[in-house]
């Protein structure tokens, strides 16, 4: 009996199909500049001191491994907590927020929204043009409806301000906005402090409930810094959703650690949140990992593995921004009539290089240098060995 062949064929993942076909490539000075990874000057992904340590510690416990409660680790919640709020923020110290370790940044996304249809059944999403892929495919695999307001400034390589505060205004009430705390995939164009705050009065004024992805922790001025939005938020008072990872700033993709918090008006409503996110959970994956709890529990939590981790962070950061001077000197030099600041204050792991598709197509075909057929280009795939080669190769096909 025929049952599935009726099914359509899945077309894969864009960014993830492009990544094997990098594999498959046999040519020896081909370049990786689509996946969003970290890799250290000598092309590796780093596996931080702080990790292994944390690791060492679990083995040597020899603890036995029972499911985690649905929430997840208790340890690990009020760290995140500490982290993305600060440990002595009104909204932690009066238990009005809700946090749940999830399956990574993007099973927060889901749990959350899973939870807004059932809830906020009314709520339609909006995201920035562009977003993260996956962000569309996610609220609308939930039954969202997703529109976009205006974000990318593709004259400037930088942020359409004043056209997207004009949309967001102009919102129906309760409409969820999801905005990128820092380090916005795919631009790298971020919101500065002065901008967040214009944008949090026309939140409260047309009872919007912003929708937070925080990925990239550290890889924009800082751990703290790159929490400000955040933490003004919090502190505005407005109800709001944050997921957060921890794949990029300690270097666990596959660990799938991370989190979801729902800031609330009060511990009353927190409890209410937390218990109908319990129910989400329960009804898609149980219970999240118990290693990946032990491993940012402990970083997180221990002084010494701490600060191991915040040296880390720093030097992934700086060298990013590095190899950001370094290929706009060489663009600079190579195509003197352009002008290519945009890699300079963008910031974060990815760059909308404003390369168009062909382009794109001419330096992986020409050049081996592989990006997203967006222009996107993640810097962290840039070493001192091949930045050159690469600035060479854009400057060819511009």
């Amino acid at each position: 009996m025929t049952v599935f062949a009726h099914l359509e064929p899945y077309a894969g993942d864009p960014i993830l199909s492009l990544n094997d076909a990098f594999q498959k490539d046999p040519r020896p000075g081909k370049i990786n500049l689509s996946i969003g990874i970290y890799f250290d000057d000598a092309g590796r992904m780093p596996v931080l001191q702080c990790v292994r340590d944390a690791e060492a510690q679990m083995l040597a416990e020899s603890a036995a491994k029972p499911y985690l409660p649905i929430a997840g680790s208790e340890p690990m919640r009020r760290a995140v907590q500490a982290l993305l709020f600060g440990a002595g923020h009104e909204a932690v110290t009066g238990g009005r927020i809700a946090t749940l370790q999830t399956i990574g940044s993007s099973g927060g996304l889901k749990v959350g929204a899973d939870f807004i249809k059932r809830w906020l059944p009314g709520s339609a999403v909006w995201v920035s043009d562009p977003t993260w892929d996956n962000h569309r495919a996610m609220f609308e695999g939930a039954g969202i409806p997703v529109h976009t307001y205006p974000y990318y400034d593709a004259s400037t390589g930088g942020l359409a301000f004043g056209r997207m505060l004009e949309v967001v205004s102009s919102l129906p009430p309760r409409s969820i906005v999801l905005l990128h705390a820092c380090c916005h995939n795919p631009t790298g164009v971020d919101l500065d402090a002065g901008q967040w705050q214009q944008l949090i009065p026309v939140l409260r004024q047309r009872e919007l409930i912003g929708y937070l992805d925080l990925a990239y922790q550290g890889y924009g001025d800082g751990i703290a810094e790159d929490a400000a939005a955040v933490r003004q938020m919090a502190s505005s008072g407005l109800p709001f959703f944050i997921a957060n990872s921890f794949s990029k700033s300690m270097s666990v993709y596959g660990e799938r650690a991370g989190a979801l918090s729902v800031v609330c008006a009060d511990r009353a409503e927190a409890e209410l949140v937390l218990g109908q996110l319990q129910a989400t959970v329960r009804r898609n994956y149980s219970s999240p990992a118990i290693h990946a709890a032990g491993i940012v529990s402990r970083v997180l939590g221990d002084p010494a593995l701490r600060a191991m981790w915040e040296a880390d962070v720093t030097a992934m950061r700086e060298r990013i921004l590095a190899m950001r001077r370094q290929l706009h000197g060489v663009l600079s030099a190579r195509r003197p009539e352009r002008d290519f600041g945009y890699f300079l204050t963008q910031r974060g792991m990815f760059s909308y290089t404003g390369l168009s598709g062909a382009q794109v197509d001419r330096l992986r075909e020409e050049f081996g240098v592989y990006l997203v057929r967006s222009g996107r280009m993640c810097v962290a795939g840039l070493n001192s060995g091949n930045v050159e080669r690469t600035a060479q190769a854009m400057a060819a096909v511009l």
